[in-house]
């Protein structure tokens, strides 16, 4: 009898495994003399958009360029601990935050006191992903690809000026190919193309 319940045990199925979650990481880049950044304008920055990506969804993507380059596919044991959107609105907030003060674009309290004051209303960045995902070119290699499009536009009392826009696209080489490998390069180069959207936006002026 004892025989038969251990080989009913052993037939139970495994559990499965819970995905592993990711995030991008501390950012280590150094921050800006703070004269600098007193000196800047205030910047709205608006909620990033992701009209490429699943709605909502926190699954670490991949394509095989090699095979079927226009199917995104789920990592089935990865996970975000945010929707990308929110991933990379938290570092350009980072990034952007060394070098001035970041409003909320949707914080009209602030704006309206800012007027009221007599001083000139902050700018507002709306960031957009185009592509976010782990692209396999062959089955051992591969790179993360960030893609944002970004517009700047002044706020007026008619309404919004254009005042720039840009698209930003980092690709790097993963150091693995697997999820850990993606993340890795897809936070990396959700950091560079922080910078760059950054130095972009000194580049236009207050």
């Amino acid at each position: 009898m004892l025989a038969l319940v251990l080989a009913g045990c052993s037939a139970l199925p495994t559990p499965p495994s819970r995905p592993v979650m990711y995030d991008f990481g501390p950012l280590t880049a150094a921050p800006s003399p703070g004269d600098r950044a007193a000196s800047l304008q205030p910047l709205g920055l608006a909620e990033v958009e992701a009209p490429g990506l699943p709605d909502g969804s926190n699954a670490v993507l991949y394509r095989l360029a090699y095979a079927d380059a226009q199917q995104l596919r789920p990592y089935s044991q990865a996970r975000w601990s945010q929707p990308p959107a929110q991933l990379v609105q938290q570092r350009l907030r980072e990034q952007l935050g060394q070098r001035r003060a970041i409003l909320k674009a949707e914080d009209g309290a602030a704006l309206a006191r800012d007027a009221a004051r007599g001083g000139k209303l902050p700018p507002v960045l709306r960031v957009e992903i185009e592509e976010f995902s782990h692209v396999f070119t062959s089955a051992t290699d591969s790179a993360a690809v960030v893609r944002l499009r970004a517009t700047m536009v002044d706020l007026t009392r008619a309404g919004e000026t254009l005042r720039g826009q840009r698209v930003f696209a980092v690709r790097t080489p993963a150091r693995s190919a697997d999820a850990a490998g993606g993340v890795a390069a897809l936070a990396q180069a959700s950091t560079q193309a922080a910078r760059e959207l950054g130095d972009w936006v000194d580049s236009l002026g207050d």
